[in-house]
């Protein structure tokens, strides 16, 4: 086993000096991506004679792997900040032009304009979509991003990014008429739905 093992470090150290590219047949100034990594842990593979080593060298791969493939959410990592409000902000008008220039968004206000149940139901809609995408980027796990360690800041900017934009965008393009209030906030409302799903991905796709 010790053979083995010089055999590895023997091939580490001609990598890391140079050699490399004589056992693997890369090039050494040719950047390594994840299959350069598999075939190393492959040749480790073969070189270790423990059962144990051998099934960590196994875990070692699949990881890998699993990093190798790209995700179609990125994963939040730090607290929600300015890059992550603009990033919210183009992906709420992206999503948001089209329920705001079509007039069936204004037709669907009209219908669930002074129904509780109705506008309840679409509020919560999209409160439970966002926060599905906010969870499969796993935001919950970014401590720093929570206010007063219970209120999650990200969720909050995001819904309040597209509340504002969908009431504002709404206003001034003239697409309510805020003399009819219940009426004008059920059409916000269904806006500020489909603005929170696009907030939701422009803020935790992958760049």
């Amino acid at each position: 086993m010790d053979t083995g093992r010089d055999d590895a470090s023997g091939a580490a150290a001609r990598r890391a000096d140079g050699g490399g590219d004589r056992e693997t047949g890369r090039d050494p100034d040719e950047e390594p991506d994840i299959d350069d990594v598999l075939d190393d842990l492959e040749v480790l593979e073969e070189m270790v004679d423990s059962r144990e080593e051998r099934e960590q060298v196994r875990e070692a791969m699949r990881t890998a792997r699993r990093a190798g493939r790209p995700r179609v959410l990125g994963r939040i990592r730090d607290s929600f900040d300015l890059r992550d409000a603009g990033e919210a902000v183009v992906g709420a008008f992206v999503f948001g032009v089209p329920m705001i220039v079509e007039g069936g968004t204004l037709e669907i206000g009209e219908s669930i304009a002074g129904s509780v149940p109705e506008l309840a139901v679409t509020a919560l809609f999209g409160l439970v979509v966002a926060l599905g995408i906010l969870y499969a980027a796993r935001f919950e796990e970014v401590e720093s991003d929570l206010l007063f360690g219970v209120l999650p800041r990200r969720l909050l900017g995001i819904l309040a990014i597209a509340g504002a934009m969908s009431v504002g965008l709404m206003t001034v393009w003239s697409r309510v008429d805020w003399s009819e209030p219940d009426v004008a906030f059920a059409q916000c409302l269904v806006t500020a739905v489909v603005m929170v799903v696009g907030a939701s991905l422009g803020d935790v796709l992958p760049e």
